[in-house]
């Protein structure tokens, strides 16, 4: 399942990505060789593609310990006092995340209800552009609420120190006091 949904991401935001290039260059290209090429609607969808695939990459930065953390003082602890702090930040992140979903989706709704558009001539329906931040805060609880539950149930110093990525650390370990 993991993998998949890695996977996934992966490809949305290459793809993301690769539509911004495509339009990046077709802007500048209008801009410097031909200025009837240029379009009025390219800086604005550039924004877009750019926005979504920050947004969605987020999820992959908390897979891989890519956001911000006190790294310099988790590396000053033990593995245990590191295991709490950790849950801590995840608390902490959960909880910041779950506040983005609901004020992004109350953001977008709204974008929505009143029909909402860009002022350019592409008029672009900004509730599309807004559902960005619920979708990528939604993806970055799923991965804290992951993260969350390998450091209460899965703890492994091992595999879990500051300096690893948790997602090395396998799922399938024992339950602390039970046997493999």
């Amino acid at each position: 399942m993991m993998r998949w949904w890695d996977r996934i991401e992966q490809i949305l935001v290459g793809l993301l990505g690769l539509a911004a290039l495509v339009v990046g260059v077709w802007q500048v290209a209008g801009r410097y060789i031909d200025p009837q090429l240029s379009s009025g609607w390219g800086d604005e969808v550039l924004v877009y593609l750019i926005v979504w695939a920050i947004m969605i990459v987020s999820s992959q930065l908390v897979r891989h310990d890519g956001h911000v953390r006190p790294d310099v003082v988790l590396r000053l602890l033990g593995p245990r006092a590191q295991r709490w702090l950790e849950i801590f930040n995840c608390l902490a992140a959960l909880a910041f995340c779950g506040g983005l979903v609901w004020y992004g989706f109350q953001i977008t709704q709204t974008g929505w209800m009143l029909d909402e558009r860009s002022q350019t001539g592409l008029s672009f329906p900004m509730y599309i552009y807004y559902a960005a931040l619920p979708t990528g805060s939604a993806l970055m609880v799923a991965r804290y609420a992951i993260r969350l539950v390998r450091y209460i149930f899965f703890f492994d110093p091992a595999t879990m120190a500051v300096g690893q990525t948790v997602h090395d650390a396998p799922m399938d370990m024992a339950l602390p006091g039970r046997k493999h």
